[in-house]
């Protein structure tokens, strides 16, 4: 089972639709709010070079391999997560 990570902001359209797919898709995730978490903020650009959100951190069950999603990319995210369109 992969591990994901949601980089959010409780104001972010894309965000909620994000999680909205995830709900969906039945994919459990990791919820970090980075405009309360300056730490989480500085790792989430670190990982995806990106300011804005929603950036998704994908990994294998053992944390490795970790892909990042920017934005609400239903095509990346069923890619990544193996989840057919």
């Amino acid at each position: 089972m992969k591990k994901v990570t949601i980089y959010t902001t409780p104001t972010c359209t894309y965000c909620k639709m994000t999680k909205q797919y995830f709900k969906e898709q039945g994919v459990e995730y990791n919820e970090v709010d980075v405009s309360v978490n300056p730490q989480a903020a500085q790792e989430m650009i670190h990982k995806s070079g990106q300011m804005g959100v929603p950036v998704i951190a994908i990994a294998d069950a053992d944390g490795k391999n970790e892909a990042i999603v920017v934005g609400f990319d239903k095509l990346g995210l069923s890619q990544a997560l193996n989840i057919p369109l």
